[in-house]
């Protein structure tokens, strides 16, 4: 009988620090201040994020990897660091364009980008991702319903 592979997760970390503002235009001032609370602050506010991404994928019997850390820091600068870090995700984040920038919609749209770069030749797969807006509040997202 043939061993049935391993499926082994791997999870890496990427921190980036933005901005943004939670509010509807289609809201008065006061109406969006009752939905998002300061967080409507028509100045914006910050995080410091953490985004953890975990992959999963079968042992690769030469490597004994699922994936190479340093393909993983590779992807994430370029589909995370790059693109969020130091920006104001209303206005300079092209993927969040008309897009209230919460945390469940930041991260639903990360899978969106990360999955999209993630070459099709490899044998492992996104699995999760877990952000941390602040050291308390976290969103968890394993991908659309299949």
């Amino acid at each position: 009988m043939a061993e049935t592979p391993m499926t082994i997760r791997v999870t890496r970390t990427v921190e980036f620090s933005s901005a943004h503002r939670l509010y509807r235009e289609d809201l008065s001032d006061s109406e969006n201040l009752e939905i998002f609370g300061l967080c409507a602050n028509p100045n914006g506010h910050g995080h410091n994020y953490q985004l953890e991404v975990t992959v999963e994928g079968p042992l690769d019997p030469q490597s004994q990897m699922v994936v190479h850390f340093n393909q993983l820091k590779s992807l994430l600068e370029e589909t995370v660091s790059l693109p969020l870090d130091h920006k104001n995700l209303n206005l300079d984040v092209p993927f969040l364009k008309g897009k209230i920038p919460t945390s469940e919609v930041l991260c639903v749209e990360l899978w969106k980008e990360i999955s999209r770069n993630i070459p099709s030749s490899v044998p492992w797969r996104l699995k999760r991702l877990r952000l941390g807006a602040s050291t308390k509040n976290w969103v968890e997202y394993e991908g659309p319903n299949q």
